[in-house]
Parts: C-alpha cells; structure tokens; sequence
C-alpha cells in the first residue's frame, strides 16, 4: 500500500499507473467529477462523538496494522486520522484499499471517535476515490532540499510546507488591509491599462509586446497607472488608487522582481506632507493586523515602527557617509568618488543617475523607519519643486531596514515643466538609459486643461517580504524560472 522511498521515481510512477489501470478494470473511475456531499474537516473534528460525518481530501499518510489501516486526510481547513477496519467496511471496498495511495483524494463518510491514544478519529464506512496520483509526494518530513525544485513544484511545497501556506494567507491580508484602510479613507478603487504604448510613471526598463490587432508594439505598465491615475484627478477625481500587477525588465535580486503587485493612491488638495502623514498609520495599520507587532527584526536591523520616524535629508546624508556635498560637487567629481567607492559605471550617466548610485551605496546602513527627503529634482521628473529651494523636489521615500518600502510626491502639474523634464528625460534614453522615462504628449495635454495640486504615493509586495524577513522570490506563490530542460 505505500512505495518503498528507495525506489526510483519511475519505477514509482509505474506502480501507480498499474494500480490506475487496475481500477479502471474493476470498473472504478479514478477521476470523477460528481464529488458527494461533505463538510470541511474542521468542521468534522467539532461534531461530538459517534456523530457521523462526510468529509473529503487528500491522503497523506497510511499506517497499516493487519486489519486495521490508519490513515491522515488532509483539507484547506485542517487534518483528520481515519481508522479503516475490515470489520466496518464492505469487502469490496477493504479490497480496494491497496489500490490507495499517499497523495490521492478521497471522499469518506464515517463516524467520530476517540482512540485509546487520545486522537479524534473517523471510523470509515463507506469511501470513494476521487483522484488517483501517479506521482509520488516528497517526504512530508523532508519536503524539497533543492531550492530551484521548490519553486519549479511549488504546488508541492506549499502542500507540504503549513509555514508557507501561512504566509500567503498574510500576504492576502496585508493586501486586505492596505485596500479596506483606503476605502475607509474615501478613495475609490480604479483599475487602469496594463498594455500602454509609452511606459510612463517610473525609472524602469520596461518589457515589450506586440498588438497583432493594431500592429503596433506596446510596453507592459511599469508604475500603478501613475500617470492615468493623474489624468483622472484632471477628470474630477479626487482620490483614486489601485492595486495591481506590474512589470519591469530588470535583475533579479533578493528585493527586486520582474513582475510583481504594487499599489498607487493619488489624493487631491493635499501634499506630500499629508501623504507622509497618511502613510505612517497606514504602515503602522498593516503591521498590526497582518503581524500584531510593530517591532521587527529585518536583514540585521532592528525595526520598531512605533517610535517616532525620522526625516533624512538627501544632500546631508550623502556627505555625512560619503564625504561629498552634492550641492557644490561637479559630475566629474561623483564619478570620481563612485570609481573611489567601486561602484561599476557605463560611462554615459546622467547627473540624476550619479546621484541615485551615491544614495544607493549608503542606504543600506539606515535602519528607519524615516522618511529620506529632499531629493535633486534631477532624480525625480515627476516631482513638485520645493518652493524654497526649486533645486530640491517635494518628495519622501519611506526607509526600512535599509531599503526604500515606499516613494510618495507632491506631483508636478506644472506642463511646462513637466514637458521640460519630459524632454530632458528623452534625451537620457536616446543616449542610451532604457530606465530614463518616455515623452508622454498626451499626459502634457492633460496637464494644460489643469490638475489641482495633487500627493501620490506608491508601495510594493517589497514591503510584505521585508516584514517577514524573507527575500521576495520566497513571498511570492510561482517565481519566474528559466523553462525546465526535459
């Protein structure tokens, strides 16, 4: 009834889809489709004693003792033990329990009762296969040990693993939260183009596809309809955000995915200042009813996000961990101090993407949670200008653990200048840059009809995998592998 685990997988395979023939032999469907009434096992396991019960799921153990089998059903709710007896069953039904094997799917209907060991169990009366399995289960103990086997057959190991299952539950709560908190905030849910034919809202290499309809190539969406968002504040709205998938053609890393869920409000007649308000309780909401903590230990650092978050000024920073006061300094001399640091250059940067290194080289030594701001407007064209300091934008990222979990603005609803920035922008990517932002004509357009002043603020699923410690690929249910050599 159970393979020996030293077999060879196909010899395995083999076994089983004798015994599927077999069935089908005896006139046994091994797939059926007309499942009989039942109830969830944990369900099941609140019903008193010697109540009788319909249940259905998969085998995942069988512990055979002459003539009694004992034998673990498992559900989306919970598990049960069931107690085969030859005594108890018809005798074509005890025939058919060497056709069964770990991993099959059976309904049974039985009654509840207590074994001497203390564990509830259902005596079986009467069973069905649903689904027969040829392929045998990995060790329910040992699960995967190769890491590329556990996302390639993460059925398998979300099967076998309840910490990982437990994970995706949060993660839909975490998603839960952060959309019922800005429902309760006013702002309406919008859903915006996924296939655009300028990418806009974003510093990213976007990936490339081809409408055969319309024979033309378009860019899969690389922000959370950041700049349609925008055009609906020139409609009228005045609080939107949505929740989605987006896709950016970068490398792979412990944060970065290719095609992952993000999240972008827009809220009119407001600032970046009350964003960074709004954000604070809605991080501090997330953290509280997806982990009923706000302190957190996150890649070495220790990160309490009750206490009072600090702001961080772009300029400062830089020159306290890197000696160099990018207000006065030449590009010539941050290339120089990034060659110094060893940081590996193209050779055709931009002053915004010489700054962006020097941030990117000192970041991870800030544990937050704090807001970083006063950006160079040379690395923000979507940003409002700070009044005071037109060299400087109305911006803040939110830093954690030493790593942006989050970017918010006060937005440019300037046309001129955001045609400006739009051109200066084109000329980076004609130079070379695929991450530099596309002209979007339109988008200008929109602009000169007017847009009230306007906040956004976008955050990804970077943010859940750094609250649970884990690197992103681990967060996320079917990574992205190369096809499998067969």
């Amino acid at each position: 009834m159970i393979e020996h685990s030293t077999k060879p997988l196909e010899e395995l395979r083999k076994i089983r889809i004798d015994k599927l023939q077999k069935l089908k032999d005896l006139g046994v469907n091994p797939y059926v489709s007309d499942v009989p009434d039942r109830i969830a096992i944990a369900h099941a396991k609140k019903e008193k004693e010697k109540s009788e019960v319909f249940v259905a799921g998969r085998l995942i153990s069988f512990r055979s003792h002459g003539k009694i089998v004992f034998a673990d059903l498992r559900d989306e709710s919970g598990q049960i033990q069931l107690a085969f007896k030859k005594d108890a069953l018809e005798k074509k039904l005890w025939d058919l329990l060497p056709f069964l094997d770990m991993g099959d799917f059976i309904w049974v209907s039985g009654e509840n009762f207590v074994t001497k060991a203390g564990e509830l169990t259902i005596l079986v009366k009467d069973f069905k296969l649903l689904t027969k399995s040829i392929r045998p289960l990995p060790s329910v103990w040992y699960g995967f040990k190769d890491e590329e086997a556990r996302y390639r057959q993460r059925y398998v190991d979300i099967l076998l693993n309840n910490d990982l299952k437990e994970l995706f539950s949060k993660k839909a709560l975490f998603w839960q939260t952060v959309r019922n908190f800005l429902l309760e905030k006013g702002f309406f849910e919008v859903e915006t183009p996924v296939l655009e034919s300028i990418a806009g809202g974003a510093d990213a290499t976007p990936f490339v596809t081809h409408h055969n309809a319309l024979d033309i190539d378009l860019y899969l969406r690389i922000s959370m309809g950041e700049l349609w968002q925008k055009r609906l504040m020139v409609a009228g709205f005045e609080k939107t955000f949505e929740i989605g998938r987006q896709f950016r053609n970068e490398g792979i890393s412990r944060e970065h995915l290719q095609d992952y869920t993000q999240m972008e409000f827009y809220w009119a007649y407001a600032n970046y200042e009350d964003s960074m308000r709004l954000v604070e309780k809605l991080y501090k909401e997330v953290a509280h009813k997806v982990f009923g903590t706000l302190t957190f230990e996150i890649n070495g650092h220790k990160v309490d996000l009750g206490k009072k978050w600090e702001r961080i000024d772009y300029a400062e920073v830089i020159k306290k961990y890197l000696d160099i006061d990018i207000k006065t300094a030449t590009d010539v001399d941050i290339t120089a101090k990034l060659k110094k640091i060893n940081t590996i250059l193209k050779g055709n940067e931009t002053r915004g993407r010489l700054l962006d290194m020097l941030w990117k080289n000192i970041r991870k030594n800030i544990t937050g949670p704090a807001f970083l701001v006063g950006h160079p407007v040379e690395v923000s064209p979507l940003a409002k200008r700070n009044e005071n300091n037109p060299k400087i934008v109305e911006r803040y990222q939110i830093i954690i653990a030493g790593s942006e979990l989050g970017n918010g603005y006060t937005e440019l609803n300037d046309p001129l200048d955001q045609k400006k920035r739009f051109e200066e922008q084109q000329k980076m990517r004609d130079a070379g840059d695929s991450e530099a932002q596309m002209h979007d004509y339109d988008f200008v357009r929109a602009l000169e009809y007017g847009m009230p002043p306007v906040t956004g603020f976008g955050l990804s699923e970077r943010l859940f995998a750094f609250l649970m410690n884990k690197s992103a690929r681990e967060c996320v249910m079917f990574p992205l592998l190369r096809p499998e050599s067969m």
